[in-house]
C-alpha cells in the first residue's frame, strides 16, 4: 500500500479509525501505522485521538490529473504534449531537465512537494507538501539563447493575467521574475536552458505559486510573501489553479516563439512594480542605482541616473532606501 492512497482518504479532514482505514485499503492495522509514520514525515498536521482515529486538520487539496485536464482550454490541450503529477521530487525543474531531450515540447511536470526547490541564484524555494503549486514546462526554441530575451517577463505577464481571470486583482511584476501582490512575493519563475546556445535549445520553465502556505513552513522565507488563500479565501482548487496558469502560459510560449518579447512588452509595462521608482541594481561585482524607466524591447531593465540612460539584462533590483 502506498501512502498516497492513505492521504487521499485523509484529505477530507475528517477522523478515520485505524480499523476503518485498514478495511478500506485492504491492509492490516500494522500496515496503516507504518504509512501514518510516513504521513508525519511529510510534516502534515496529523492528529490522533483515541476512540476517534486519525485526522489531517483542515484536510488536503491534492493535485488531480483528471481535474487539471478537464479545466484546460482547447488551445492548452493542443499545446500540452503530456503531464506528470508526482508526489515528492527534489525539484520539478530537475525532473523536467532530465526529460527535456526525450519529451516533446509542451511536457509539464508538477509535484505535491519539492525537497530541494530552487529560486534564482540558487536560493531555496519553500515547498511544503500539498500546499502550493510547483511545476515545470519543457519548450524548444530553434533560434538559440538570444531568442529567449524577456521570456521570464512574458511568463510573469501570463501568470498575472491568469490570476486576474480568477479574481486575484492588483497583481504586479517585479523585474525580472517575481509576481507580487501588495509588494509581497506571490510567485517566482526559474528558467534553465540545455542544448545549442546558437541553435535549437530546450527551455525548462519552472513556476512556484504560493497557494496555502502553512505557517509552520514559512519561517525560513527571507522576504515578504503572500499566498492566494490570503488574497482570495474562497479560491479554486490547486488543480484548477494549475490549469488556469497553463491556459495562459502554454499559448504564451507559442506566441513568444513566433514574436518574442515584443508581443508582451506593453502588458508588462502595465504591471511593472518598479517603473518610476529609485532602485539599487546588484550586478554581483557592483551596485548601480537609478530611477526605473521600464524595460526595453528585449526585456532589459532601463535605469536613468547621473550617467544617463542605462540598460541591464541581469542583476537583482531592490527599492533604494
Amino acid at each position: 500500500m502506498s501512502v498516497e492512497r492513505l492521504l487521499k482518504i485523509l484529505s477530507d479532514g475528517k477522523f478515520h479509525s485505524g480499523d476503518k482505514l485498514g478495511s478500506d485499503l485492504g491492509v492490516s492495522r500494522a500496515a496503516i501505522w507504518k504509512q501514518l509514520k510516513k504521513v508525519k514525515e511529510l510534516n502534515l498536521p496529523l492528529t490522533s485521538i483515541k476512540g476517534k482515529g486519525y485526522q489531517i486538520e483542515g484536510g488536503l487539496d491534492l493535485l488531480s490529473g483528471t481535474e487539471i485536464s478537464s479545466n484546460l482550454s482547447v488551445d492548452a490541450q493542443y499545446l500540452l504534449s503530456s503531464i506528470d503529477v508526482e508526489q515528492v521530487v527534489d525539484s520539478t525543474n530537475n525532473l523536467a531537465m532530465t526529460q527535456a531531450l526525450a519529451r516533446q515540447k509542451g511536457y509539464v511536470c508538477t509535484a505535491e512537494q519539492q525537497t530541494t526547490g530552487r529560486g534564482r541564484h540558487g536560493r531555496g524555494w519553500v515547498s511544503p507538501y500539498g500546499s502550493n503549486l510547483y511545476f515545470s514546462i519543457v519548450w524548444e526554441f530553434q533560434e538559440g539563447v538570444s531568442a529567449l530575451d524577456g521570456l521570464s517577463l512574458a511568463t510573469g505577464v501570463a501568470i498575472a493575467e491568469a490570476l486576474s481571470e480568477l479574481g486575484v486583482e492588483d497583481v504586479n511584476l517585479k523585474w525580472p521574475n517575481d509576481v507580487q501582490h501588495a509588494g509581497k512575493k506571490l510567485a517566482g519563475i526559474l528558467i534553465e536552458i540545455t542544448g545549442d546556445a546558437a541553435g535549437p535549445c530546450q527551455v525548462v520553465l519552472g513556476v512556484g505559486l504560493n497557494v496555502n502556505m502553512p505557517k509552520s513552513a514559512s519561517g525560513t522565507i527571507d522576504q515578504p510573501w503572500i499566498d492566494i488563500g490570503s488574497i482570495l479565501p474562497a479560491h479554486p482548487t490547486r488543480s484548477h489553479l494549475l490549469a488556469a496558469l497553463l491556459n495562459q502560459i502554454l499559448p504564451m510560449l507559442q506566441t513568444f516563439e513566433q514574436e518574442g518579447f515584443s508581443a508582451f512588452h506593453k502588458r508588462w509595462d502595465a504591471r511593472d512594480a518598479l517603473s518610476g521608482r529609485q532602485v539599487s541594481l546588484n550586478l554581483g561585482n557592483e551596485v548601480v542605482t537609478g530611477r526605473v524607466e521600464g524595460v526595453d524591447k528585449s526585456g532589459a531593465i532601463v535605469l536613468r541616473n547621473q550617467e544617463g540612460k542605462l540598460a541591464f539584462r541581469g542583476g537583482e533590483a531592490s527599492l533604494h532606501r
